[in-house]
């Protein structure tokens, strides 16, 4: 069975790249030209026009940008697949391609293998992002994480907080003693201390403001 090859359209102002990839379909049975472009209103137009499998998009153009191109062209035509290739690896730039529909990320600097590999992998359906845009989107994603949700009632130690949901259970001192292997008189001085620290008058009072705090 023949696989017929991908139609490629190049959007870039830089007549040298726009010779470099051309050049790069040619010499490789997985790709074709189906078109140039160097503006993104022309990269809109011509997609809607050719139609090709993918578009290799350039951020920076005259006129509307690779970035507004890549969204028109995912909105009017979502089969078309977008592959931006720049010079800039930002956390901006990069998100901003990703939010716009983009299929993959390489930097201009990549070889014509590693180009050619993007080609296929984005035109086969794959996400594909250079190694460097790729390091990047992994630390910016190991960098906002939720934190950690605020301890609930700072103030308690981590055995007052365990007793403190013990009572909010509706445990007595001396279940809450058998339950955690302490004594009665232990136990008696942990509650006197998370009264304290709540600025509660009794166990009633304490167990409704750890109920509202989840506990229990």
């Amino acid at each position: 069975m023949t696989v017929e090859p991908l139609r490629v359209l190049v959007a870039d102002d830089h007549p040298m790249f726009r010779d470099g990839i051309q050049a790069l379909l040619a010499s490789s049975p997985d790709g074709e030209l189906a078109g140039e472009a160097t503006t993104g209103e022309e990269a809109v137009a011509l997609t809607a026009e050719l139609q090709p499998d993918l578009v290799l998009m350039d951020v920076q153009m005259p006129g509307m940008g690779g970035i507004e191109a890549t969204r028109r062209i995912v909105s009017e035509s979502p089969h078309v697949r977008v592959l931006v290739v720049t010079m800039f690896e930002d956390d901006a730039t990069v998100f901003q391609a990703m939010r716009a529909g983009a299929r993959g990320y390489v930097l201009k600097g990549a070889n014509y293998q590693e180009m050619l590999r993007a080609i296929q992998a984005v035109g086969g359906g794959e996400a594909i992002f250079s190694p460097k845009v790729a390091a990047r989107l992994a630390d910016y994603f190991e960098n906002v994480r939720p934190s950690a949700p605020p301890q609930v009632f700072p103030k308690l130690s981590d055995r007052e907080r365990e007793i403190l949901d013990l009572i909010a259970q509706g445990l007595k001192n001396p279940e809450i003693a058998d339950r955690l292997y302490l004594s009665p008189k232990t136990v008696r001085n942990y509650v006197s201390n998370i009264l304290t620290k709540l600025q509660v008058a009794d166990r009633a009072q304490a167990i409704v403001r750890a109920r509202e705090a989840g506990l229990g």
